[in-house]
Formats: structure tokens, sequence, C-alpha cells
């Protein structure tokens, strides 16, 4: 291989009709697949590339194309199997920023969106060689190629002259861009999702006459469910399972299969994943163990599949997993391990843990919840959630999203997927901490609590365990939103009615006084309490508990009735029962028994049902407000910023800026190294108030005479802004300064330095304002306030990079202690406007300078007069890598 070859160039990608296809550098050894793609190509094909017919490429002309220097001449070959099936390329020009560029895509793969896909690549790697500007001469009937430019989002130019269209691609950024790829990326990621969940037909592989297997499991769970397509039981020695014809081999049915699952050991599976790949087979389902989850050779194994399957166009749903379904009638899929299957219903569902699936899935059954589709991904090792909210977001069927997840293998997407999504459609979420050895999932730098707060940020709905996501599903899923948190009790229970009440206050709800109707309250009681109350809430916890058993249906009737005439939600504690007893359902269609909106659920306790109402009100806020745009602000110099990164990174502490007149510390060149943040603040328009040296108390005076009066003497060390007794205020005369420096150099010895700084505006509010930079979610931007209390507590909030105006309002606003900033407990209230506008400006530098590792503003005191930074440190490291959720699309 060149030793310049590009490596990290290569990747999965997803096209526009689903299926998959590899994108690498070429190759010298490709001459043979280059001449046999090039022998499939219609004389159309070849005339748009090369303006004339050119039947056969000649040795010359392989060996050109196929020997490239990965700088000045790049080419990138998408393969499918072990077929090169396009290819495009980049020649630089002078002036040495332009390239000429060319695409080639075989004729029974044109339109799958190979061409765009390839064009993101290319842009990729010419930008990180210095190339601005593509350049192509299009002949005026080749539509597809002058379309492929225009629809690129980059600013584009066209020219015609002697019969040929020259256009010019800008390929800086733009936002129009940004939203081509990820519009893109969307449909693509949807649509092999939907080819995995309505397949036309199923073949199992590995089921065979043994009672209680596998494979004769999923089988006839298949049947059980009445699949709509053909079934295709698939075993090397029987002639049929389950009273089905079964198949010696996949190559031996005489049908397409469109979906396989896989039932047989680990060691076979890989063989049998190339055999589906020969047949044509568009997706799988490994529901076989011994993968990941085992070991090294596991994940050796888990990898092989996941690159065969790809490079043969096909997603995979595992391994190690419980399978996948849909309850669609026009598809009526079981194919899981599961027997019990919910019917009918709007909540999609997705598990990694396959050995929770069933049981969850008997949970939502016990509920009298329903389903539209549920994906258990096992191992994770291809398709994830991410990739099940982009089908989701669309899928008409589906208006809950449920997630219950143990991994996150791309937590930036994530957020940005979530954050649109749970716009229109809530996404409920429960999150393990910890990460199981078969998964393919970063290490996040972050505490779990940031985890929470970035969820919060994104609208998704984080809840403690599996009660708790099926409370709230069942909620979501069949009453409206409410519009506020005004809580009405209504209920024939004092004590129960009383404890709702307690539950609302403490959930941070806004309870009315609980209306107790008595034991023999009956139909028209509930009713006329219902219809006085509903006006004056947003909505209602109604508890029904006769004290003699008996019919309920009346009082059952009376509560959908009035709950239908409100519009507002109303929950239950209806004779204890759990999820969606059958009187308080809104049957559905004509054979169709699963509950439809405006089906009451209800609780075993009035608690309960309380917990599950103050998450959806939490959400239903959060919807209200806008998204919320990042602002604009000046003062904003990110290429002065980088220069200063860059400089520190080689080495140059003077160009990063001094450390109290030392210069930054830091290791060799290209190492991580700590700096002054002072210059690199400075880009972004936020001030860092100087701290002068002293080496003796008269030093100390004659820094005081200089700044002016009022001082504090403090120490230097940036770790002892986390300590208490570290710094003397309000020095107002050169004998308070020596003496504040005689003690504070008692306290901490000779070898700790002092310093002189100006007094802040007082009252203040001593704030910490922070970044983390992880790999996996980009920037980070922290909160808390500087008091020890808050430190010690971890009174600490996070929200990603960069921030909108709302953002940083909910940033402030999150943390406990956040009342002290708004005049509470007797603090004067600050300047919070003048602090929001300061993390929206750490958040610009966040999300512009991945290299900024870690930074701290420690201490901002926020006064009513605006913010002061005391000091801050930032730790530089080179990034290698981009992160996930940026550059052209891939499969991660």
């Amino acid at each position: 291989m060149h030793p310049q070859y590009p490596a990290h160039w290569e990747a999965d990608v997803v096209l526009s009709d689903g299926g998959t296809a590899h994108v690498r550098p070429i190759r010298p050894d490709d001459a043979g697949m280059l001449r046999s793609f090039y022998s499939r190509l219609s004389a159309e094909s070849i005339y748009f590339r090369y303006f004339g017919p050119r039947p056969r490429l000649t040795d010359k002309d392989v060996v050109w194309f196929t020997n490239v220097d990965y700088d000045n001449r790049v080419a990138l070959i998408a393969t499918i199997g072990t077929e090169m099936v396009a290819v495009v390329r980049y020649d630089r020009v002078q002036p040495r920023d332009h390239a000429e560029v060319a695409f080639l895509v075989e004729d029974a793969h044109q339109g799958r969106g190979l061409a765009a896909v390839l064009m993101e690549h290319l842009r990729a790697a010419a930008r990180e060689r210095g190339i601005k500007t593509f350049i192509a001469d299009v002949l005026p009937g080749n539509h597809r190629m002058t379309g492929l430019f225009r629809q690129a989002g980059y600013t584009a130019q066209s020219q015609f002259e002697d019969g040929v269209v020259r256009m010019t691609l800008d390929l800086s950024s733009t936002e129009t861009a940004l939203e081509v790829r990820l519009a893109r990326e969307h449909r693509a990621e949807a649509r092999s999702i939907a080819r995995l969940l309505t397949p036309e037909s199923v073949a199992v592989i590995g089921a065979s006459r043994e009672p209680g297997g596998i494979g004769q499991t999923v089988l006839r769970n298949l049947l059980a469910a009445d699949f709509t397509g053909p079934v295709y039981p698939v075993h090397r020695h029987v002639r049929a399972v389950a009273g089905v014809r079964a198949y010696r081999s996949v190559s031996a049915i005489d049908g397409e299969v469109d979906l396989a699952v896989l039932a047989v050991p680990a060691e076979g599976v890989l063989d049998l994943v190339v055999e589906c790949a020969e047949k044509g087979v568009k997706g799988l389902v490994v529901v076989s163990s011994g993968f990941g989850e085992t070991g090294q050779e596991g994940r050796a194994r888990q990898e092989e599949l996941v690159r065969i399957a790809r490079a043969y166009g096909m997603r995979v749903v595992g391994p190690n997993c419980l399978g996948i379904a849909n309850t669609d009638p026009a598809v009526r899929l079981n194919a899981t391990l599961a027997a019990t299957l919910p019917g009918r219903g709007r909540v999609g569902f997705f598990s990694q843990s396959g050995a929770l699936g069933t049981a969850l899935l008997q949970r939502v059954a016990q509920r009298g919840m329903g389903i539209s589709t549920f994906v258990s991904a096992g191992n994770r090792a291809d398709v994830s959630g991410n990739d099940l909210l982009q089908y989701w977001e669309e899928d008409p069927a589906t208006d809950v999203i449920l997630l219950y997840l143990e991994s996150i293998g791309n937590p930036r997407k994530f957020t940005r997927l979530a954050r649109r999504i749970s716009r229109s459609k809530p996404i409920v979420v429960v999150k393990s901490r910890g990460v199981p050895g078969g998964h393919r999932a970063p290490v996040l730098a972050l505490p779990d609590t940031a985890l929470s707060s970035l969820f919060a940020q994104a609208g998704v709905i984080r809840v403690d365990d599996l009660v708790q996501l099926f409370d709230v599903a069942q909620l979501l899923a069949h009453q409206p939103l409410p519009a506020g948190p005004r809580v009405g009790v209504v209920g024939n229970s004092d004590a129960l009615t009383l404890l709702a009440e307690e539950a609302c206050a403490g959930a941070g709800l806004q309870p009315s006084p609980p209306v107790n109707l008595g034991a023999p309250a009956g139909a028209a009681e509930f009713a006329e309490a219902l219809r006085s109350v509903l006006p004056e809430v947003d909505a209602v916890v109604a508890i029904y508990m006769p004290p003699i058993p008996g019919d309920c249906r009346e009082v059952a009737e009376a509560l959908l009735e009035v709950a239908r005439e409100s519009g507002k939600p109303v929950l239950a504690t209806f004779q204890g029962a759990l999820g969606m007893p059958a009187d308080l359902r809104v049957g559905g269609g004509p054979g169709d028994d699963s509950p439809q909106r405006g089906s009451i659920p209800s609780y075993p306790a009035p608690e309960e049902a309380v917990r599950a109402l103050a998450h959806v009100v939490r959400y239903a806020h959060w919807r209200r407000q806008p998204p919320g745009t990042v602002p604009s602000v000046e003062g904003i110099d990110t290429a002065a910023a980088r220069e200063i990164v860059a400089a520190a990174l080689r080495g140059e502490g003077a160009a990063a800026g001094e450390v109290a007149g030392e210069e930054a510390a830091g290791g060799a060149a290209g190492e991580e190294r700590e700096i002054d943040a002072t210059a690199l603040l400075a880009c972004y328009g936020i001030e860092v108030w100087p701290a002068h040296l002293a080496a003796g108390a008269e030093e100390a005076v004659a820094a005081a005479e200089r700044i002016g009066w009022p001082v504090v003497v403090k120490s230097a060390d940036p770790e002892d802004a986390r300590r208490a007794g570290t710094v003397r205020v309000g020095l107002t005369e050169p004998a308070g300064v020596r003496q504040a420096y005689a003690d504070l150099a008692a306290l901490h010895g000779p070898a700790t330095p002092l310093a002189v700084q100006r007094m802040a505006p007082q009252p203040s509010v001593p704030t910490v304002v922070g970044v983390t930079q992880d790999r996996y979610f980009g920037g980070v931007v922290t909160f808390g306030l500087g008091e020890v209390t808050a430190r010690l507590l971890g009174d600490q909030a996070y929200r990603l990079a960069p921030l909108t105006a709302e953002d940083a309002a909910e940033l402030v606003r999150s943390v406990r202690a956040a009342p002290l900033l708004f005049g509470e407990y007797g603090y004067q209230a600050v300047a919070v406007e003048a602090l929001e506008e300061l993390l929206v400006r750490v958040g610009l530098l966040a999300d512009a300078l991945p290299e900024v590792a870690r930074m701290d503003l420690d201490q901002v005191l926020v006064s009513a007069s605006g913010v002061a930074v005391l000091g801050a440190r930032a730790v530089l490291r080179p990034v290698n890598a981009l992160r996930p959720d940026v550059g052209p699309r891939r499969l991660s």
C-alpha cells in the first residue's frame, strides 16, 4: 500500500435507497477492478465523462487513474461487495487551491445517491489538502451532474463556452450545504431502517425441528403473527420446519429474500452473511450470541460481520439481540424470540438489551399499550438508536419514541437528532450507567449528571427506570400535552387525594385544593367535579377506589366523556389498575383492540401518576419554548484564537499569553499544554482582569497604587481559587495590603506566589464557568456557583456548545443555587443578562476550538453592574480526528 495512503478517508456510507457502500481512496492494485467497472458502463455514461467515445481503457490509462499521490491527485471509489460502482477524482490546477473534478457512476447504480455522497467525501479530502474550489466541465445534457453541483448547497457558478458548461464550486462551508447533507443523511438512514422493518419476505437461517431452539422460536413467532409475505426456513438437513418447506441454503430459495434472521452458532455466521449478500438479501437480524460480549475473539468476529454486511449493501441488527417487530397490519412482522407481542399502538420502542427485551414487551402488553415497531439491537454493532430516530421521525404510525440505552454510539448526533425530533414527537429514555462489554461504544468524559443536562437541552425525557419509562409513555401516547403545571385532584378517598396533592407539590407542580367526593361517589359526582375543576387547571388526576369492588363502567365512561370534552390530560388511579384498563380505553377500528388517543392511563398509586405527569409537564414546557438560534455577538476573532492555540501547541508560550509574567506551562510541542487563557478569551470579547504578582509586601503595595484602590490580595495558584481563606478583599490602604500579604504568606508558605488584583464591585455572587471538550459530544459548557458549598455538592449544570440565548438562560437557572442570582434569600439581584452573554461567548469558543480540552473561568463575579472574570486557565490538546458528527456522512 502507498506509504501516504490516507486510511482515515475510508468510510461505510448509507445510500439514498437505504443500501450501503464502502468509500475509500483508489489504490494501484485496483487496476483489475477499474477495468471491470469500465466494461459495465454504457456508451452514454462514457460520453458524458470523456466528451466522446472511449470503448476501453489503455494500460497507460489504468496506471494513470489508479496511481495517485493523495495530494495533487486524489481519487475515491465506492465499492459494493467486490465490485467498484463509482469513482470521483480531483486534479490540482493553478491557482494551487483549485482542482478539476469529475465523477463516474455505474449505470446500474445511478440514482442511488452515490455521486452526492462521494462529493461530500472528496470535498473533505480536498479541504484537508488545501483545495478551496472545484471546477467541473460538464456537457449540457448531463443533467445529473449539473444538478448535483447546483444542489450541493455550496456557492456555485456556471459558464457556457464552446459547447461545455464550466461549473465552479466554492468549497467553503455554508448553512445550506450543512442542511443538504443532514437532509440526505436523514432520508438515507430512515430508508435503511424501513427496508428492515417492512420486508416482503423473510428467511430464518438455523430453523431446526428441535423444540425450543432459537431458530424455530423465531419461525413460529413469524407464523403466529401471520406475516404477510413468504417465510423460508433454512436448514441443511431437514425438509420442513413447523410444517413449512425448508431449504438447504439461502441460495436455494426460489424467491427473493428481503430479510434474513440468523440463528446459528457464531462460528458459522460470517459464511452465511456472504451467502446472503450473494442472494441479494437487504438486511440481517443476528440473534446468535458469541460476539463482542464474549471477549477479544468475539469482538473481532463482530467487526468482520459488520464489515462484510456493509460492504455488500446490508444493515445488521444485533448480534446477540432479540429481533425486530412491526405491528402494521400490512406487514405483521414478529421476527423476535418473544412470543408475547403487544398489539397495534402509537409507540416505537428501541432496546439495546436482548435479555431484557422479552420482559419489556410483556410489560407493554400487560399495560394494554400498543407499539408501532420494535427493535432490539443487542450488541449494537451496526443499527443504533440514532438510525431508529431517523426512521421514527417520519413514520406516521409512531407518536412516541421509547429508548432503553446501554450506550450511545454517536452522542453528538443523538443530541442533534433528538433536539429536532422532540419538537414533534416525545422521546423517553432510560440510560443505564454502565456499558456492556459487547458494545461498540465510546467512553464519555462527562459525568452522568452532565448526560442528564444534555438530554434536557435536547428535550429528551430521561427517566430513572423501566417502570417510569412505561408510566410516562402511556400518558404521552394517549393524552394531550398539558398547557402548564396546574393540577387538579378529584377522588373518593381523602387519604389518596392528599397523597396526590403532596406528590404534586414535591414534583414542582401547582396543585389546586383536592376535591374529595367521598367513598360512595359515582359517575354523576365524578363528572360534575371534573367539569368544575378542569377549566381552572392544566391536568387532572382522578382517583377512584370504590369501597366495594363492582361494576365501574359508568364511572369510566364519565371520565372518558369529560376528558374528551376538555381537551386536557386526565390520568387516573382507577381501582389500583396498572396501564390501560379496558374500561378506560377508547377503542380502535374493526379488529383493532389496541387503545387509541383519548384513553385514560391508570396507575396503581397517585404518586406514580403524578411522577409521570411531572415529566410530561417539563417536556411540554420545553416544547413551548422557541428553538432559538445562536446569537450573533460582536468582538469575535476566531482566526486570531486559532493562531494562539496553534502557537501554544507548538510550544510558543508567549504567543499563548503569559501567566502573570511567566511563560505558559507545558511540555514538548504537540503535547497537552496548560496556558493562561487571557489572550484566548480576549478573541471572544471576554476580558480577564489582570492579577499582578508581588514578591513581597512592598511590591504588593506598589501594585495596588498602580491599579487603584480598593484591591484584593490573593494566592496566584489557580487551585487555591477553590479553597476558602485564600483571598483578602476590600483593602483600601497600604497597611491593609501589608497585613493581608503577611497573613497569606504565613498561611501558604513562601513557595506560593501572591498577587494583587482590582476589587470587583460588591455585592457580587461568585460563579464558575468552564469548558469540557468531550471527544464524542464535542464542546460542553459548564456553569455553577463558586461558593465552597456549591462546589462540594457538585451543583453544576451542562449544555452542549454552541449555546443559543435560550440555552444560556436555562444553564444559569438549572443549578440549585440559582435563586442567589435573582435576589432571593437576602442576596441582591445581579446582572444575569451579562452572565448569559458571557456563556454564549464561551460556547462559541468551545464549538470553534476543539483543541481547548478544558478551560476554567474561576472565578466569575457577577454583580448588579456586570461580570468580572478574575482568572482563566485552559488545557490545550492536539485534535487528530474530526468529531463523529462533523464532515461527510459515514456510518460510525
